[in-house]
């Protein structure tokens, strides 16, 4: 057994990947127009993983966007996408001063979590071992949920 991807449907396909692409750092590996079927599916990997995602098949993100507009709810018993990251200090301030919420700040230098532009909820990690507590974030509340 292989795991291969994840699959998130999304209401806006340039939002979504404004969020996980220009903010969260993916990388867009390919992407598969369905006329027929009235979707399109974008496969994004992280960086790491580009490389190895067509000749491994690495685990990808897959973004379907149907056509028709939906309302999605988080009816599916979805849970989370994680990702360690270098420095999740810097990424959470990245994310912050372009307008994303830190639902969970990393008080603990360790992890967080924010939610993508479809409130799909997104676990940073710090890769390694965390970071030692700083402000703001030792200090900060959640906010909604995560």
């Amino acid at each position: 057994m292989q795991y291969l991807h994840t699959m998130v449907r999304v209401s806006d396909l340039d939002a979504a990947l404004h969020f996980y692409c220009d903010l969260l750092g993916l990388q867009e590996v390919r992407r598969k127009d369905s006329e027929t079927g009235r979707f399109t599916l974008v496969f994004l990997a992280a960086p790491a993983d580009e490389a190895r995602s067509t000749e491994l098949q690495a685990p990808e993100l897959e973004l379907t966007w149907n056509w028709d507009p939906e309302t999605y709810s988080g009816g599916r018993n979805f849970g989370h996408l994680a990702y360690r990251v270098d420095d999740i200090y810097a990424l959470c301030e990245h994310l912050q001063a372009n307008g994303v919420t830190i639902n969970r700040p990393p008080r603990d230098g360790h992890m967080a979590f924010v939610k993508s532009p479809d409130g799909i909820s997104v676990e940073l990690l710090q890769a390694g071992e965390p970071q030692p507590p700083k402000e703001p974030w030792a200090s900060m509340d959640n906010v909604g949920s995560w």
